[in-house]
């Protein structure tokens, strides 16, 4: 049985005809400041699986390292894991809030970077705004907290070219929201990775509806260049991951208050039995209980009492040490999924 046309197919011949004809370039690659301009071109309104980029013949999108110049904002695990990955294809700016937060960051990348075999990354770690005057692409990755991210976007949006993507990693708040806080609707977009970044194949992108074909090509373009498939997903709490993942945690919290099942006998029950990598306990863990108890009440749910009194008592999962298991060893980085 024939598939039939997919909007995907038709965004991949389309790149791959306009790279090829040399009217699709990136700011990366262009002598000049001026914004991306794609000729004739609309992307589909219907959500795109993007996953065909990847498997094109080679062209110049994919014989170049990035075709962006990133710079992430926040020095937490999802930045930390984000910017190893970028130190690895190409140069990275991170910028943190204080000297701390910045010596904190650079240890734990470097730390990333020299495990996957990156002994000398291109890597950037300050607190000063002027670093990012030469990026285009900026990801911001701090806390899941919409007052602090509407912050961060009021004071760098400005301090970016005029051309540059700006991305948010949240995974619960409304992309919309924060794109009418950055001054830039045109070309603010959701960009959701997964903890561990490096591991994760998926990013789930979000648009709204003021977004063009260019600014989406690009997002599409920096996922190839960093291993990832980009799925796009509709701008509501939760996107797709976390509203379907979410609800299936906090049951199984419910179900070891229940039935005093203890949460190695519940996680051993949904890896042996579900073939799941990890338990619903360890994976809340491996997130962290706090970061948990927010993407819940962000997306609407009843976060279970026993993650709340958790929290309370500073048992965060394996950052702390404890959460519903206890860890021998601090990671060096948890966080959100």
């Amino acid at each position: 049985m024939s598939r039939g046309w997919r909007p995907s197919d038709d965004v991949a011949v389309r790149v791959r005809e306009e790279m090829e004809a040399g009217r699709l370039r990136h700011p990366a690659l262009c002598p000049s400041p001026q914004p991306v301009a794609v000729a004739n071109m609309t992307i589909p309104r219907r959500p795109i699986e993007m996953r065909i980029l990847r498997r094109m013949p080679t062209t110049e999108l994919e014989r170049t390292a990035l075709p962006e110049r990133v710079a992430i904002l926040g020095s937490g695990a999802i930045a930390c894991g984000l910017a190893a990955l970028v130190a690895a294809h190409g140069p990275v700016v991170v910028l943190g809030r204080s000297r701390e937060s910045c010596d904190r960051a650079k240890a734990r990348i470097g730390a990333l970077c020299e495990r996957d075999g990156v002994l000398q990354p291109a890597l950037t770690v300050t607190s000063e705004l002027s670093a990012l005057a030469g990026t285009t692409f900026v990801v911001e990755a701090i806390a899941e907290d919409m007052a602090a991210k509407q912050e961060v976007w009021r004071a760098v949006a400005s301090r970016v070219p005029l051309d540059a993507v700006l991305a948010t990693t949240t995974s619960s708040l409304s992309i919309e929201a924060l794109a009418r806080d950055s001054g830039c609707v045109d070309r603010f977009v959701g960009f959701h990775v997964f903890n561990p970044v490096k591991r994760m194949e998926l990013v789930e992108v979000a648009f709204t509806d003021r977004v063009g074909g260019a600014i989406r090509l690009r997002v599409v373009a920096l996922c190839n260049a960093l291993g990832k498939t980009a799925i796009e997903v509709p701008d509501v709490p939760g996107f797709v991951v976390n509203r379907l993942l979410f609800p299936y945690l906090f049951d199984a919290v419910r179900l070891m208050a229940r039935t005093g099942l203890d949460a190695e006998a519940i996680d051993a029950c949904m890896r042996l039995g579900a073939a799941h990598p990890m338990g619903p306990l360890a994976l809340l863990d491996l997130i962290g209980l706090d970061v948990s108890a927010k993407i819940g009440d962000a997306i609407g749910l009843d976060v279970p009492a026993a993650i709340r009194e958790r929290v309370a008592a500073g048992a965060l999962g394996r950052k702390s040490g404890r959460g519903f298991h206890t860890y021998e060893a601090l990671p060096m980085a948890a966080g959100r999924p």
